[in-house]
């Protein structure tokens, strides 16, 4: 793994990195590696404690583990950094159920797969880094290839995944429903999940925007979302977040108006460093009277301070992700024939609403899981062009995932929580100075915080 991370560290300040990373080709590679892991037997040890008293620090292990072999399709990748996600968190505390029921049935599905199967879950569905190794098959991809990986696994024999891959039946999200990702030193992943590493970032920026992005990107902007158009008013929730600060800078990019709601003044000033111009303060509001009884008052007081704000305009859009706590006043404050679009339940999965506000008002919920390859490669796109920008806070060494993880459950950060994984320091792998130069301001902003 040393020969590896000082063939890739020799690109560093290099006229010719490309021809110093395919030296990677000539090296061989090691038997085993370090992964952040949860274990099979322990997947009990926060039985009747509350989700949040529940500790990724004792979860999650950085152990070595086997390298497992390619399959056709399949690249193997040293990661030099990740970064944390909510699907880590939710393994880490095994909620909704122990992740190790989802590698158990992709285990069924083929002899290959039966690899994943294992009494250790190698967690993370973010990672940039280099591609080591190609299996049969894979023709665009090549060693030495800097990177990143987006998390859409699919197996596409059957024909439901060829208009759409998300509705494939074998869609999983790797290193969360499979083995073998990011949070380590080496990955495994599909081919179709490479994509360009972004030459102005570092490797922690890189990885940072693969899973939110994506998903804000399909959320907003993809026909299979809510199709975004200029002038739309978008209210965002946990706008300065991991999801949230994307949603923020695709709305602003592609010429919406943004009603980024938060929870502190800090988080208020990073969205208006991000450009938006519309904050709401959330703990203003208490959109529950009891754990049984929503407050409409609040809804309705909630939805004349967006008009306030707009004008006297409604969101045409609500971008949906805590769940729970906010899904009621989302569809009440939805404009007449607007669109809730909802990807995740961060505080609750039982959502509880009025359908009279949606019924006799036209609305719709649309529901968006991650998003398929080609959503994934124009998102990445966008910050290979310097239009949106990563939102790194801090890092932490992988031998700390644990606490980074701990931070994301306790919705003590900002923005995104990278981990350097080979990466022995910030700021390595920039390959484009010069385009850094000119957006480093918006690189940085989440920096420090």
């Amino acid at each position: 793994m040393q020969k590896i991370l000082e063939t890739i560290m020799s690109a560093e300040g290099s006229t010719d990195p490309d021809k110093e990373l395919a030296g990677v080709a000539g090296l061989p590679v090691p038997e085993t590696y370090r992964g952040v892991v949860v274990r099979a037997d322990e997947t009990s040890m926060f039985d009747g404690l509350a989700a949040k008293d529940k500790d990724p620090r004792k979860s999650l292990h950085v152990q070595e583990v086997p390298t497992p072999e390619l399959a056709p399709g399949e690249a193997l990748v040293a990661v030099m950094a990740s970064a944390i996600n909510y699907n880590t968190v939710w393994t880490s505390i095994f909620e909704p159920l122990s992740t190790f029921k989802f590698l158990k049935k992709y285990g069924r599905v083929s002899a290959l797969t039966k690899r994943h199967d294992l009494p250790y879950h190698v967690v993370g569905s973010d990672a940039a880094g280099v591609v080591l190794r190609v299996g049969p098959g894979v023709t665009k991809w090549a060693a030495g290839d800097e990177v990143v990986a987006h998390c859409l696994s699919v197996e596409l024999e059957d024909a439901a995944g060829h208009d759409d891959t998300m509705l494939d039946p074998q869609q999983r999200i790797w290193g969360f429903e499979t083995n073998f990702g990011g949070l380590a030193e080496l990955a495994v992943v599909k081919a179709n999940q490479l994509m360009p590493k972004p030459r102005h970032l570092s490797w922690e920026e890189a990885a940072s925007p693969g899973l939110v992005n994506s998903t804000a990107y399909r959320q907003l902007v993809s026909q299979h979302g809510a199709q975004m158009k200029q002038g739309d008013v978008v209210l965002i929730w946990g706008a300065s977040g991991g999801l949230g600060g994307y949603a923020t800078q695709l709305a602003l990019n592609g010429g919406a108006i943004p009603v980024c709601v938060v929870s502190s003044p800090d988080k208020a000033e990073l969205c208006r460093r991000m450009g938006a111009e519309l904050v709401i303060d959330r703990s203003d509001f208490r959109f529950w009277r009891d754990e049984q009884t929503q407050d409409t008052d609040e809804w309705r007081r909630f939805g004349e301070r967006v008009r306030e704000l707009t004008g006297g305009e409604d969101p045409d859009i609500v971008f949906e992700h805590p769940g729970r706590e906010t899904f009621g006043v989302s569809v009440y404050v939805a404009k007449r024939g607007g669109t809730i679009v909802t990807c995740a339940s961060t505080s609750g999965f039982l959502h509880q609403y009025d359908n009279r506000y949606l019924w006799m008002n036209l609305k719709r919920i649309i529901g968006s899981h991650f998003a398929n390859y080609r959503e994934a490669w124009e998102a990445n796109r966008l910050v290979a062009l310097g239009r949106i920008h990563p939102t790194v806070s801090r890092t932490y060494p992988l031998e700390q995932t644990g606490q980074a993880a701990y931070e994301v459950h306790r919705n003590a950060h900002q923005g995104k929580v990278g981990v350097r994984c080979l990466s022995p320091a910030d700021g390595l792998g920039v390959r484009d100075a010069e385009l850094r130069a000119r957006h480093e301001a918006e690189i940085n902003r989440f920096r420090g915080q």
